[in-house]
């Protein structure tokens, strides 16, 4: 009997990595990625500079910040499926408003709306769900999510282009939507309903309890570390996204060179999520982060170190730690805190870090201008912050 039970365990939660690994890279690619390809068609046609739209895309990823908590309070007591469910109705009516807007005041609305939907369905919300389905063994559930959404950029960038060529940029945000309720919500819907939220009392004897005992006033410290740690390294992801190939020009690589060696990040991402999910599995998930935080200060010195002929290395080092540390934003405050209360306060966590998302391009664009490849520095000194705080982390989970 323990062993079917053991059996059935794992085919629950390799059904629940399987449904929301597709669903999240559906609703990564219609999300975070679109601007990307469509920014410069919406521009044009509705007289608005590129920046602006990248505003109004930091405009959805503040609504984001604020929705985050709430949704990972209503997965903490509902479960997950209704949320993401209601999370693919969201992102088609937001799709479907940029696709249909005539004016740039629209297309801040459009995102606005997409911003509630990114709050509610990217991987925030797909983590508390795994977390509420399977408590403390959720860990290799979010790497499975993260494995395969990994492949959002690959799929919806040339995805997006080519309905962009073919349908207009109308066109391609309107079947995004479409797929959103012809793919995504059906998916989504399939996942298992969660138990009954337990009462509060049954903590102490649940497995989802947190494996180091944390007095209230480690609990805090610990939670400004992470959501430290965890802003510090979305904004250098968010950067890099948005200047690699500027930098690495700046570096000295040519145009054909910057740009694809930058593409070599994707990949490098999806190889950290690998290792993570076939090598360090078994590790403290403090232990991966530790490690992820310095690929990108190592990259950096390979850069600085020996220049251009070095662009490659430091994209791979930076991929690699980038997709692990997608998956200790995961894994740790699952670890640190339990499972109880999980979604409220993964939320609360990324408040910080959304902030600074939105943030990122405009404010590393400036030392970009100013400083050229001088700026690699500047991440490199953040990265490596994030490393000590880790350190300092551990420190008190030692104690």
């Amino acid at each position: 009997m323990p062993q079917l039970n053991a059996g059935a365990r794992l085919q629950g939660t390799r059904t629940t990595t399987v449904l929301l690994g597709l669903a999240q890279t559906l609703a990564w690619a219609s999300s975070y990625y679109l601007p990307a390809i469509l920014a410069g068609a919406i521009g044009q046609d509705l007289g608005m500079s590129r920046a602006t739209v990248f505003g109004a895309f930091s405009v959805a990823l503040l609504v984001a910040a604020a929705t985050g908590p709430f949704a990972g309070r209503l997965i903490d007591r509902h479960g997950g499926r209704p949320v993401l469910v209601a999370s693919n109705l969201v992102f088609a009516a937001g799709l479907g408003a940029l696709g249909l807007a005539q004016q740039p005041l629209q297309v801040f609305g459009a995102w606005a709306v997409m911003g509630l939907a990114m709050g509610s369905g990217l991987y925030e919300a797909a983590f508390a769900t795994a977390v509420r389905l399977h408590g403390a063994q959720a860990r290799r559930t979010i790497t499975g999510i993260t494995l395969f959404a990994g492949f959002a950029s690959t799929v919806g960038w040339p995805l997006t282009a080519w309905l962009e060529s073919s349908l207009g940029w109308r066109g391609a945000c309107l079947v995004w939507a479409g797929l959103h309720l012809l793919v995504g919500l059906p998916l989504n819907a399939m996942l298992p309903a969660a138990a009954r939220a337990p009462a509060a009392p049954a903590e102490a004897a649940s497995p989802a309890s947190p494996p180091a005992a944390l007095a209230p006033p480690q609990q805090r410290a610990a939670a400004l570390l992470l959501a430290f740690v965890f802003a510090v390294t979305w904004f250098i992801s968010t950067a890099m996204a948005a200047h690699l190939p500027q930098l690495l020009l700046a570096a000295g690589a040519g145009m054909a060179a910057a740009v694809g060696t930058a593409a070599l990040v994707g990949p490098a991402q999806v190889a950290g999520r690998l290792i993570e999910f076939a090598f360090l599995a078994r590790a403290h998930p403090l232990l991966s982060a530790r490690l992820a935080t310095l690929g990108h200060p190592l990259g950096v010195l390979c850069i600085v170190l020996i220049g251009s002929p070095a662009a490659a290395a430091f994209a791979v080092l930076h991929g690699l730690g980038n997709g692990i540390l997608t998956i200790a934003i995961g894994t740790l405050p699952l670890l640190l805190f339990g499972a109880r209360g999980y979604g409220e306060r993964q939320g609360l966590l990324m408040v910080p870090a959304r902030i600074v998302q939105a943030g990122a391009p405009f404010l590393f664009g400036l030392a970009v201008q100013r400083l050229g490849a001088g700026a690699l520095w500047l991440s490199a000194g953040l990265g490596l912050a994030a490393c000590l705080a880790l350190g300092r982390l551990a420190r008190e989970l030692r104690r």
